[in-house]
């Protein structure tokens, strides 16, 4: 019964930058994950970048890294994605997910309602 609340999308030109953020419920443990998503029309949801909640650890899948950072705010139970550079590949769907990681990131079947990134070239 966890809530996901995603915020912050738009529409861009290529190279310009978002920022988004997910309010979450808690609780939160030091293994939580907070996690970033995105999914494409036609395409797969894919993993983009997530965090566990005692900020030790971090990820960015290969296309993102230099361009994306992720971090949070443990007082307001948030997790922001800053998205820089982006490109018109990066158009999509964004979602937030709350998990844990135990050896490996597990994200959990809890979603958000998904925010709009577009970017025009």
């Amino acid at each position: 019964q966890v809530q996901l609340v995603e915020s912050g999308g738009g529409s861009v030109q290529a190279g310009g930058s978002l920022t988004l953020s997910c309010a979450a419920s808690g609780p939160f443990y030091s293994n939580t994950v907070m996690g970033w998503f995105r999914q494409a029309p036609g395409k797969e949801r894919e993993s983009v970048s997530y965090l566990t909640w005692s900020g030790t650890r971090t990820f960015y899948t290969d296309s993102v890294k230099g361009r994306f950072t992720i971090s949070r705010d443990n007082a307001k139970n948030t997790v922001y994605l800053q998205m820089n550079s982006l490109k018109p590949e990066d158009t999509a769907v964004y979602y937030c997910n709350k998990g844990y990681y135990s050896g490996r990131y597990s994200p959990s079947d809890y979603w958000g309602q998904g925010t709009q990134v577009t970017v025009s070239s």
